[in-house]
C-alpha cells in the first residue's frame, strides 16, 4: 500500500494479471498486509496503450458554474468555449473515444442536473457517435486537448431540445446549458475498439493495461498522470457493464476495478485530497466489505480530516482481519496520543475559563472579635444586675 511509506513490489501484480487471463487469485496463508505502498505489476507483462494524460487539481464544486475571465471562443453558432486550464498534446479526431468529467447547469436558473465528478465515474464519449442531447458537448470536447478544462456554453438546440427532459437528468424545455468539462484523455480509433464493441475479456484487459500504465507513472512519482490512467481504467468498468457480470467474469472485473480505486485513494491521500480518497475506498467496501486496504486507507483519510471516531472504527475493523499488522497498530497509537493531547488542551482551556478554585479565607484574627463580643456581653450582664438591685 501507499499509506505507510514502504514499497512491496510483489504484493498484488501477478494476482491481477492472472485474473485478466481467467485464473482466480490464490488465497495467501493469512489476511492481506497493509504495510506496503501500493500495488505494483511487472512493467513488461502486458503491452501498454498510448494515451493522453491530464494534469492539475480537480475543479471545486462551488454554488454554481465557475467564473471564467478568459476570451470566448466560438466553435459553432450554438457552442462557445472559455478555457479554464490549458491542455497539451493533440486534439481528438472523429470517432476517437474520449474520457471526460463534467458538470452541467441550466444557464438561466443555474440548476445543476449532472455531475460525473460526484459520481466518480468518467463519461466515455465517442465523437461522431454521441447521443443527440450531447451534440453540443461533443463539439466542445473535439476542440479540447488532453488535460484541458473549459466552460462550454451550449444552446438548447444542441442540448436537450425544445421538449427538455423530465426523467434523469431533469432539464427544462428550451434550456441553454453550461458545461464545466475536463478531458481526461482519449484513444484514437486506430488504437483499439470502442468500449461498446469490446467483449468482456477485451474490456477487462484494456482496463488492466490502463492500471499498469498508472502503476508505472506512480513509480515515477507522476501522481496526477497515474490518477488519470486509473480513472480511464475505471471508465471501462462502468456500472452499466458491472451490472451485466456474474460469477467468474464479475470477479475478473473487480480484480482490476477495485485496485484502481484503492490506488486512486493512495494518490489522493498523498495529494491531501482526503474527501475524494474516502469516496474511492467506500466504493471498494461496497463491493468487498472486508477489504483491509480500503478500511485502512479510508481510516487514514478520515484521521487527517479530524474524524477520529470514524477513523478509529475503520482501523479497529481492519485490525480484526489483520491483527498482526504494524501499520494499523501504529495508526491506532497515534489516534490514542492525539485524543490524550486534545484532552489535556481542553483541560487547560476550561481551567482558564473558570479560573482557579477560590482559597478559603484565613481564620486568623477571629479570636479578637469573639473576645470583644464576650466582653460586651459581660458588661451588659453586670449592668442589668446592678439595675435590678437598685429597683
Amino acid at each position: 500500500m501507499f499509506i505507510s511509506g514502504e514499497d512491496d513490489k510483489n504484493e498484488i501484480g501477478t494476482e491481477n494479471t492472472a485474473f485478466v487471463h481467467g485464473k482466480p487469485p490464490q488465497d495467501a496463508a493469512g489476511p492481506p498486509k497493509v504495510e506496503s505502498d501500493m500495488e505494483i505489476v511487472e512493467e513488461n507483462e502486458i503491452v501498454t496503450e498510448n494515451t493522453a494524460f491530464v494534469h492539475g487539481e480537480p475543479p471545486q464544486d462551488a454554488a454554481g458554474p465557475p467564473k471564467v475571465e478568459s476570451d470566448m471562443e466560438i466553435l459553432h453558432e450554438k457552442v462557445k468555449k472559455q478555457i479554464i486550464k490549458e491542455g497539451h498534446g493533440q486534439k481528438p479526431s472523429k470517432y476517437s473515444t474520449c474520457f471526460l468529467h463534467y458538470r452541467a447547469w441550466t444557464e438561466t436558473t443555474k440548476h445543476k442536473f449532472d455531475d460525473t465528478w460526484h459520481e466518480q465515474q468518467p463519461l466515455e464519449l465517442v465523437l461522431g457517435k454521441e447521443k443527440k442531447e450531447m451534440t453540443g458537448l461533443a463539439i466542445g470536447v473535439s476542440s479540447m486537448k488532453s488535460g484541458e478544462r473549459a466552460l462550454l456554453h451550449v444552446g438548447w438546440e444542441l442540448g436537450y431540445g425544445k421538449e427538455g427532459s423530465f426523467s434523469f437528468p431533469n432539464v427544462p424545455p428550451m434550456a441553454d446549458i453550461l458545461y464545466e468539462v475536463e478531458l481526461i484523455g482519449f484513444d484514437e480509433t486506430k488504437e483499439g475498439k470502442a468500449r461498446a464493441d469490446m467483449t468482456v475479456e477485451e474490456r477487462i484487459g484494456a482496463a488492466d493495461r490502463r492500471k499498469m500504465d498508472g502503476n508505472s507513472l506512480f513509480k515515477a512519482d507522476k501522481l496526477e498522470e497515474a490518477m488519470q490512467q486509473y480513472e480511464m481504467a475505471i471508465a471501462y468498468m462502468g456500472d452499466d457493464f458491472m451490472f451485466q457480470l456474474f460469477g467468474k467474469y464479475r470477479d475478473m472485473a473487480l480484480a482490476v476495478k477495485n485496485p484502481c480505486h484503492l490506488n486512486m485513494a493512495a494518490c489522493l491521500i498523498k495529494l491531501k485530497r482526503y474527501e475524494e480518497a474516502i469516496g474511492h475506498c467506500s466504493i471498494v467496501l461496497s463491493e468487498d466489505e472486508n477489504n483491509v486496504k480500503a478500511m485502512f486507507r479510508r481510516g487514514k483519510a478520515r484521521a487527517e480530516l479530524g474524524q477520529t471516531d470514524a477513523a478509529r472504527e475503520d482501523f479497529l475493523k481492519a485490525r480484526k482481519y489483520a491483527p498482526e499488522d504494524k501499520a494499523i497498530a501504529r495508526e491506532l497509537r497515534m489516534l490514542a496520543e492525539q485524543d490524550k493531547a486534545i484532552y489535556q488542551k481542553q483541560k487547560e482551556i476550561y481551567k482558564g475559563i473558570f479560573g482557579p478554585r477560590p482559597e478559603p479565607k484565613s481564620k486568623r484574627g477571629n479570636w479578637i472579635i469573639r473576645l470583644w463580643h464576650w466582653l460586651l456581653s459581660l458588661f451588659y450582664y453586670m449592668f442589668r444586675r446592678e439595675r435590678v438591685k437598685a429597683d
